[in-house]
Protein backbone atom coordinates (compact mmCIF):
# COMPACT_ATOMS: atom_id res chain seq x y z
CA UNK A 1 0.00 0.00 0.00
CA UNK A 2 1.08 3.12 -1.18
CA UNK A 3 1.86 6.24 1.71
CA UNK A 4 -1.10 8.10 0.39
CA UNK A 5 -2.95 5.17 0.57
CA UNK A 6 -2.25 4.36 4.38
CA UNK A 7 -2.78 7.86 4.91
CA UNK A 8 -6.60 8.07 3.62
CA UNK A 9 -7.31 4.40 5.40
CA UNK A 10 -5.78 5.73 8.57
CA UNK A 11 -7.85 8.87 8.35
CA UNK A 12 -11.06 7.02 7.43
CA UNK A 13 -10.60 4.57 10.54
CA UNK A 14 -9.93 7.62 12.90
CA UNK A 15 -12.52 9.85 11.22
CA UNK A 16 -15.00 6.63 12.25
CA UNK A 17 -13.53 6.09 15.42
CA UNK A 18 -14.08 9.77 16.63
CA UNK A 19 -17.67 10.13 15.03
CA UNK A 20 -19.07 6.70 16.97
CA UNK A 21 -17.39 6.93 19.87
CA UNK A 22 -18.82 10.29 20.44
CA UNK A 23 -23.00 9.60 19.48
CA UNK A 24 -23.93 8.39 22.66
CA UNK A 25 -27.54 6.63 22.85
CA UNK A 26 -30.09 9.01 23.64
CA UNK A 27 -32.18 8.25 26.81
CA UNK A 28 -35.29 9.86 27.07
CA UNK A 29 -36.57 10.97 30.75
CA UNK A 30 -40.28 9.15 31.21
CA UNK A 31 -43.16 11.55 30.94
CA UNK A 32 -43.66 13.79 34.02
CA UNK A 33 -47.61 13.60 35.59
CA UNK A 34 -47.87 16.96 38.33
CA UNK A 35 -50.42 19.06 39.56
CA UNK A 36 -53.34 16.26 39.15
CA UNK A 37 -56.87 17.49 39.73
CA UNK A 38 -59.61 15.06 40.64
CA UNK A 39 -63.11 16.25 41.26
CA UNK A 40 -64.78 19.83 41.55
CA UNK A 41 -62.06 21.86 43.89
CA UNK A 42 -60.04 18.65 43.80
CA UNK A 43 -62.67 16.85 46.03
CA UNK A 44 -62.09 13.26 44.35
CA UNK A 45 -65.71 13.30 44.40
CA UNK A 46 -67.41 11.84 41.29
CA UNK A 47 -70.99 12.27 40.88
CA UNK A 48 -72.80 9.06 39.06
CA UNK A 49 -74.75 10.10 35.67
CA UNK A 50 -72.59 13.61 35.89
CA UNK A 51 -68.97 13.72 34.47
CA UNK A 52 -65.74 13.77 36.41
CA UNK A 53 -63.00 16.53 36.29
CA UNK A 54 -59.74 15.58 36.10
CA UNK A 55 -57.06 18.52 35.09
CA UNK A 56 -53.02 17.13 35.02
CA UNK A 57 -49.73 19.10 33.47
CA UNK A 58 -47.94 16.60 31.30
CA UNK A 59 -44.04 17.35 30.11
CA UNK A 60 -42.59 14.34 27.75
CA UNK A 61 -39.29 14.31 26.68
CA UNK A 62 -39.84 12.14 24.17
CA UNK A 63 -43.42 13.42 22.63
CA UNK A 64 -46.88 12.39 23.79
CA UNK A 65 -48.37 9.45 22.34
CA UNK A 66 -51.60 8.71 24.29
CA UNK A 67 -52.65 9.43 27.78
CA UNK A 68 -54.79 7.07 29.56
CA UNK A 69 -57.42 7.44 32.51
CA UNK A 70 -58.43 4.51 33.81
CA UNK A 71 -61.31 3.91 36.82
CA UNK A 72 -62.04 1.55 39.01
CA UNK A 73 -64.04 -0.11 41.64
CA UNK A 74 -61.90 -0.86 44.62
CA UNK A 75 -64.12 -3.67 45.30
CA UNK A 76 -65.67 -6.15 43.54
CA UNK A 77 -68.83 -3.96 42.63
CA UNK A 78 -69.39 -1.73 39.71
CA UNK A 79 -67.38 -1.00 36.27
CA UNK A 80 -64.37 0.20 34.73
CA UNK A 81 -64.19 3.12 32.86
CA UNK A 82 -61.09 3.81 30.18
CA UNK A 83 -60.95 6.34 28.15
CA UNK A 84 -58.02 7.01 25.88
CA UNK A 85 -56.89 10.79 25.03
CA UNK A 86 -54.92 11.05 21.50
CA UNK A 87 -55.60 14.96 20.87
CA UNK A 88 -52.06 16.02 22.71
CA UNK A 89 -50.07 13.83 20.65
CA UNK A 90 -46.88 15.19 19.54
CA UNK A 91 -46.52 17.63 22.39
CA UNK A 92 -43.85 18.18 24.98
CA UNK A 93 -45.75 20.19 27.12
CA UNK A 94 -49.75 19.66 27.73
CA UNK A 95 -52.35 20.49 30.09
CA UNK A 96 -54.96 17.50 30.58
CA UNK A 97 -58.43 19.03 31.13
CA UNK A 98 -61.11 16.66 30.66
CA UNK A 99 -64.83 15.46 32.06
CA UNK A 100 -65.15 12.05 32.12
CA UNK A 101 -69.12 11.09 31.99
CA UNK A 102 -70.05 8.90 34.80
CA UNK A 103 -72.07 6.53 33.52
CA UNK A 104 -76.13 6.24 35.11
CA UNK A 105 -75.48 2.84 36.49
CA UNK A 106 -72.44 3.47 38.09
CA UNK A 107 -72.19 1.82 41.72
CA UNK A 108 -71.33 4.25 44.10
CA UNK A 109 -68.33 3.29 46.45
CA UNK A 110 -65.00 4.18 46.48
CA UNK A 111 -62.43 3.41 43.21
CA UNK A 112 -59.18 4.13 41.98
CA UNK A 113 -58.44 6.56 39.04
CA UNK A 114 -55.34 5.71 37.11
CA UNK A 115 -53.82 8.51 34.73
CA UNK A 116 -50.94 6.86 32.36
CA UNK A 117 -48.58 9.28 29.93
CA UNK A 118 -47.05 6.71 27.09
CA UNK A 119 -44.63 8.38 24.94
CA UNK A 120 -43.17 8.09 21.37
CA UNK A 121 -40.59 6.07 22.78
CA UNK A 122 -42.49 3.98 24.71
CA UNK A 123 -41.52 5.10 28.09
CA UNK A 124 -44.41 5.90 30.58
CA UNK A 125 -45.15 6.99 33.85
CA UNK A 126 -48.53 6.30 35.96
CA UNK A 127 -50.24 8.40 38.71
CA UNK A 128 -53.02 7.37 41.11
CA UNK A 129 -55.46 8.69 43.04
CA UNK A 130 -58.51 7.08 45.20
CA UNK A 131 -61.62 8.78 43.71
CA UNK A 132 -65.38 7.93 45.46
CA UNK A 133 -68.58 8.13 43.53
CA UNK A 134 -71.80 9.58 44.97
CA UNK A 135 -75.25 9.55 44.08
CA UNK A 136 -76.19 12.96 43.53
CA UNK A 137 -78.77 14.52 45.73
CA UNK A 138 -81.50 17.15 44.08
CA UNK A 139 -81.50 20.53 45.46
CA UNK A 140 -84.76 21.31 46.88
CA UNK A 141 -86.31 24.25 45.71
Amino acid sequence: MTKKGLFFTVLALTTGLLFSSCEKEDVLSKPVISGLEVGLNNSKIGYIGDDLHIEAEIVAEGLIDKIEVEIHPEGGDGKEITVTYTKHAGSRNATLHEHIDIPADAVPGEYHLHLTVTDKAGNSTTVEEHVELKVQVAEAL
